[in-house]
């Protein structure tokens, strides 16, 4: 009896996506750039992109996308343990098995690949030079180009073996025009295999070349735009008909990913599988809303998943990309990229940072914001300003609703019965910092926010704090003069406008003697500006 039961397709945010099992974008022009810039004209290059960014399942897509005109290898460099890169003859022996098993398992026909296969299975390739030896008849023999893609490269990466095979794979570029090897090479991963400290010598001066010098950069955009999302979502609007505006969705989910890939899906999953029955969201109807949105951001930023884990080991293992994420979170600073800074480079390269206008930027409002917990749970057991606000928050919460007037009256409070012998150094260099520990607790659990990256520099940060469905504005500035302060005031009531407000908080830093530490209500124009100095 034929089983016809529709499968219920569902977002995906771990292994390879399938469009007959998951919602998810269409991949079709990112294949046809592939295959025209860099198949077509027999390059070898790297996709190098952060955890979960995509490429496995680029790669499944791109194997089938070939197959009609090329002979595609798929293979996985996770499959070969650790044990069999000992050695040249383990290695050896170990990938012509998997070559084998990808060639039989591959999307060619019976009549392509049976020869092939036939021909594999009687070679002998004890040494590297015999693998590259029967490789090359392979090549010859197909009756199509061959494309070898590698995923998971990053395995192999800090083996002297798989520094010979690139080596290897390198010479046989060099002479394609007299031997027969490989069409084009694609290989993946999260590093970079042109810049890592592989030891082809010893001395230190040679730790980061690579015989990989040969690939072309790979330069294809794989986050996803608002359109592509977009996209997507009408997939599954078609599906259940929730009623969502489905450009308004797309752009708010955009808005925080920037378009990665798995914190997209995150978005959707969490919506589509964990929101719906809880508290203020009985059906689907309510979740594809902008606040099911902030609703799914906020527990995705609680979870522990394998992409923020990933993060904090790599903030721990390098102090100096540590280090510079938290002046740009907490001073404002701006680092001019540089790819061959060491903590640029590593930011980049893992997917944590971009080069936005020839600065640094943070990818994305959602690492924005795991950047700045992580930094303050360092610090929280021990700030006083976060016990003052554990304690009183209370009095900031009233009937389901933030009193962002009295957060503010209690900072100042707070902040001038603390900190208010510091020297102006300490208060510039910490100030913004101690209000966001002392804001978090007080949200924690009802509420998001973030810092609006286009206004964050050395005098000026803006802060969005989405609770419950209602936002709040508030505009942190360094004191620099009478006239610098109302320039921000006027500033502060055009940015209210974007955001549709009539109410804004100011909360300024101030370094004068003679200042007038409190809060007052003043107005600018149409607009009400809570102002808070300290």
């Amino acid at each position: 009896m034929e089983y016809n039961k529709k499968i219920r397709r569902k977002f995906n945010i771990t292994g390879q996506c399938n469009p007959k099992f998951h919602y998810m974008v269409m991949l079709e022009e990112r294949l046809h750039e592939i295959r025209e810039r860099y198949v077509e004209q027999g390059s070898y290059f790297v996709i190098n992109r952060g955890r979960q960014y995509g490429k496995t399942t680029t790669l499944r897509a791109l194997e089938e996308y070939l197959t009609e005109e090329y002979l595609v290898i798929s293979m996985d460099f996770q499959e070969i343990s650790t044990e069999e890169y000992k050695d040249e003859f383990m290695f050896a022996a170990a990938f012509m098995r998997k070559f084998t098993e990808a060639l039989e398992e591959g999307e060619a026909s019976e009549e392509e690949k049976r020869p092939l296969i036939n021909f594999l299975k009687k070679a002998e390739h004890n040494q590297l030079s015999d693998m590259f030896h029967v490789l090359g008849n392979i090549c010859k023999m197909s009756v199509k180009p061959v494309v070898l893609m590698i995923d998971e490269v990053d395995n192999a990466s800090n083996n002297q073996v798989f520094i010979d095979f690139l080596a290897q794979l390198r010479a046989r570029y060099l002479k394609r025009d007299k031997i027969p090897t490989f069409h084009s090479v694609i290989l993946a991963g999260v590093y970079n295999i042109k810049n890592l400290k592989l030891k082809l010598r010893p001395e230190s001066e040679h730790q980061y070349n690579s015989p990989w010098n040969i690939a072309a950069d790979y330069d294809i955009k794989m986050n996803f735009s608002s359109g592509q999302i977009a996209s997507m979502l009408e997939e599954y609007e078609t599906d259940y008909h929730t009623g969502m505006n489905i450009q308004e969705i797309a752009e708010q989910i955009y808005q925080y990913t920037s378009g990665y890939p798995v914190l997209v899906s995150s978005i959707c999953k969490y919506m589509d599988e964990k929101i719906t029955g809880s508290d203020n969201f009985e059906n689907r109807q309510q979740v594809w809303t902008k606040r099911g949105v902030e609703e799914a951001v906020k527990r995705i930023l609680v979870e522990s998943t394998p992409l923020f884990e990933s993060m904090v080991r790599h903030l721990d293992s390098y102090p100096e990309m540590k280090k510079m994420f938290q002046t740009i979170l907490f001073q404002g600073s701006e680092f001019t990229y540089n790819p061959y800074a060491k903590e640029i480079s590593l930011a980049c390269m893992f997917g944590y940072a971009v080069n936005k206008d020839g600065k640094v930027q943070i990818a994305n409002r959602i690492f924005e914001t795991c950047l700045y917990n992580y930094f303050y749970s360092e610090e929280e057991l021990s700030n006083a300003m976060v016990r003052m606000a554990k304690r009183d928050k209370s009095y900031f919460i009233h009937d389901d609703r933030l009193d962002m007037d009295t957060v503010m009256e209690k900072f100042v409070e707070y902040f001038h019965d603390i900190y208010g012998q510091n020297d102006a150094r300490f208060v510039e260099d910490n100030g913004r910092k101690l209000f966001l520990l002392y804001l978090r607790p007080i949200i924690n659990g009802a509420g998001n926010y973030y810092v609006e990256a286009r206004t964050r520099n050395e005098r000026r940060t803006d802060i969005i704090v989405d609770y419950r469905g209602e936002q709040f504005i508030i505009e942190l500035k360094i004191w620099h003069g009478n006239e610098y302060n109302e320039k921000g005031k006027k500033q502060l009531a055009d940015y209210l406008d974007c955001y549709h407000k009539d109410k804004g908080y100011l909360l300024s830093f101030n370094f004068n003697k003679s200042k007038e530490i409190g809060v007052k209500e003043i107005r600018i124009g149409n607009k009400t500006i809570v102002e808070a100095v300290v």
